[in-house]
């Protein structure tokens, strides 16, 4: 690792990356810590990287390490979080905490993003944003506005099938944050490729996305471009089967009074039980197809 300020440090790949105007992607680490089962989290981080590295940029996998926050993980630190008994989720909120405090744990999609914002990253990939919640609109995951401040192209299969997508969507516009379809019309469900909503354009390429974010920052505008991507068709989900599932977790969590922090481990938890692990094979494929699509575009961007 090559240390580029006090709290923040890319690996040496990733600076001569940089140096070499070669196409990079920034990657999270709390899906490894928090948002997949071993070993199904190390297979995945892994196989995120490699998706990457094939596509032709270099995988810049973002995490807390002992007080600093690294961009570009060895394999050794993937594995060390992915088998980690107890780590912390590193929000918005907990980051100053973690660096005082030397602790290691996984990035979120808001922690992440400003974290590739500040090492130069202009390309991020991730499963799914975190967004309004249902039945309670005052609780908005910390993604959405620092995908109004941050200056990156953010890959995702949309937000997470368990919030409220047409809310999530208008708070997005409140952000002045720009929904692209990747290859398609409408807004993606997370497990489903149709939520019945549409985006703000619809973008047939990787060079089609990099116009419209080269655009949007020459004109000064400071936030991200969100790339939604559907799910693979093969291993996409029906929208009702989804939904089924959702209504039976969020009956479960509200009589066992889950809320808060808690509340999107156990619902995704449940959905995967309740679907069979259906929806855990959806999450594992689109992740990977979001990667890919992020590399694209980064080459394209750094052409």
């Amino acid at each position: 690792m090559l240390k580029t300020s006090k709290n923040l440090c890319l690996s040496s790949e990733v600076l001569q990356s940089q140096e070499m105007g070669l196409p990079i992607v920034a990657l999270e680490s709390a899906v490894i810590t928090h948002g997949l089962p071993h070993p199904e989290n190390l297979n995945l981080a892994l196989d995120m990287e490699k998706a990457v590295r094939a596509e032709g940029a270099v995988p810049a996998t973002i995490a807390l390490i002992k007080g600093t926050v690294r961009a570009g993980l060895e394999e050794a630190e993937i594995r060390m979080l992915a088998e980690a008994a107890h780590t912390r989720k590193i929000s918005l909120r907990d980051l100053g905490i973690a660096v005082a405090q030397e602790l290691s744990g996984g990035t979120t999609v808001a922690t992440s993003i400003f974290a590739a914002e500040v090492a130069g990253i202009k390309v991020f990939a991730t499963g799914g944003i975190g967004g309004v919640h249902r039945n309670a609109a005052f609780d908005v995951s910390a993604d959405l506005p620092q995908l109004g401040r941050s200056q990156v192209v953010v890959v995702c299969a949309g937000a997470k099938a368990i919030l409220d997508l047409p809310a999530t969507l208008e708070y997005l516009e409140t952000q002045g944050v720009p929904v692209v379809g990747y290859q398609t019309d409408e807004f993606p469900a997370f497990y489903s490729r149709s939520s019945g909503l549409h985006v703000d354009i619809k973008a047939d390429s990787a060079e089609d996305v990099a116009e419209i974010a080269r655009a949007h920052w020459d004109l000064g505008l400071k936030s991200a471009i969100l790339v939604v991507v559907p799910p693979p068709a093969e291993d996409a989900m029906s929208l009702e089967v989804v939904e089924k599932a959702i209504a039976s977790a969020l009956q479960e969590a509200n009589k066992q009074g889950i809320h808060g922090a808690a509340i999107t481990p156990f619902l995704l938890g449940r959905v995967s039980e309740l679907s069979s692990g259906e929806s855990l094979k959806t999450n594992l494929s689109l992740l990977l197809n979001n990667g890919r699509v992020a590399a694209k575009i980064a080459k394209r961007l750094a052409g």
